[in-house]
């Protein structure tokens, strides 16, 4: 990969989609003599989803309101506290621990055991946890998202130049070909930008 690239690519932690593509873009890093750059922002898919009303946000909800990832948006915006690297540790491993191990994002013990594991600073994390002020970065990345990106769908994927694409794979690419994906898709993204949508269609089950 020639240069540097940065990315911003808006998650929710809830999404297997977003760890497929962590999995893949750690790959294209390994493979590209670290020039690939990514900021992981925000973007609720409960907010998106919400059938409460154009007025009603998720990051103005009580702290008991009864949300499968409020809080793990605000424990890594605690484990930012403590630096890119921590967060970027704790992002990894919280997406492991939802898709490989099926544990609950609602348990603010599971957050802890996250935070501890990768090595935060245990008692600064529970204190920063209770800042609900850390919830204004959720409201900035997700307000970003749909008004300057129009992102609907988790991961989407802001190329240099700010073209923005959201991705689904059905499975991690392997080693191999993961850098050669992300070049492919980098061009089509930011030179071929007559394309708006590739979409395969789903061949009916049978019998």
């Amino acid at each position: 990969m020639a240069g540097h690239t940065h990315l911003d690519i808006f998650f929710d932690f809830l999404c297997p989609f977003v760890y497929r593509a962590a999995t893949w873009l750690d790959r294209v890093w390994e493979g590209s003599d670290n020039e690939l750059s990514i900021r992981w922002r925000y973007y609720s898919l409960e907010q998106a989803n919400s059938q409460e009303g154009p007025g009603w946000k998720l990051w103005e909800q009580p702290d008991d309101y009864p949300s499968r990832g409020l809080w793990a948006f605000r424990a890594a915006e605690a484990a930012r506290c403590q630096g890119k690297d921590a967060f970027n540790r704790f992002h990894s491993t919280l997406l492991r621990a939802r898709h490989q191990q099926g544990k609950d994002l609602s348990d603010r013990n599971v957050l802890a055991e996250v935070a501890s594991g990768v090595g935060l600073d245990m008692p600064r994390f529970q204190e920063d946890l209770k800042r609900r002020e850390l919830l204004s970065s959720l409201a900035e990345d997700h307000r970003t998202a749909v008004e300057e990106f129009g992102v609907f769908g988790t991961p989407t994927v802001v190329f240099p130049g700010g073209r923005a694409v959201f991705i689904k794979l059905t499975e991690v690419p392997p080693a191999g070909d993961a850098l050669a994906l992300f070049h492919e898709l980098m061009q089509i993204s930011t030179v071929r930008t007559y394309v708006l949508e590739i979409k395969r269609p789903q061949r009916p089950k049978k019998g």
